[in-house]
């Protein structure tokens, strides 16, 4: 759990907005945590974008996969997914809902 409150600590240092955690170990889903954080704007996504990866490569995590785009950015460390969305992005997919979901 120390991983994901550094992970949230950065998030809420950037200013993110809303940020989530979510445990995803007790579901089938591919992995443990799921964080999800509302953006700004896309300068604001950039920057937790790189604030992230600065930070936490510092801390030996590995990135497996990030893809970025102007609304919505995925990072994979594994068996935590970091996503960061605009306001609008967030309501329309509605990603806590479809994970709570899961847990059921």
């Amino acid at each position: 759990m120390q991983r994901i409150e550094k992970i949230v600590k950065i998030l809420e240092d950037k200013k993110a907005e809303d940020v989530e955690v979510l445990d995803m170990r007790d579901s089938e889903y591919f992995v443990s945590f799921v964080i999800l954080a509302t953006t700004l704007a896309q300068k604001h996504a950039i920057s937790l974008l790189d604030e992230l990866k600065t930070r936490l490569k510092a801390e030996n995590e590995s990135f497996l996969n990030v893809e970025s785009s102007d609304e919505w950015s995925v990072l994979d460390l594994g068996d935590i997914l970091i996503h960061l969305l605009s306001d609008d992005y967030r309501k329309i997919y509605d990603i806590e809902s479809f994970l709570k979901e899961l847990k059921k």
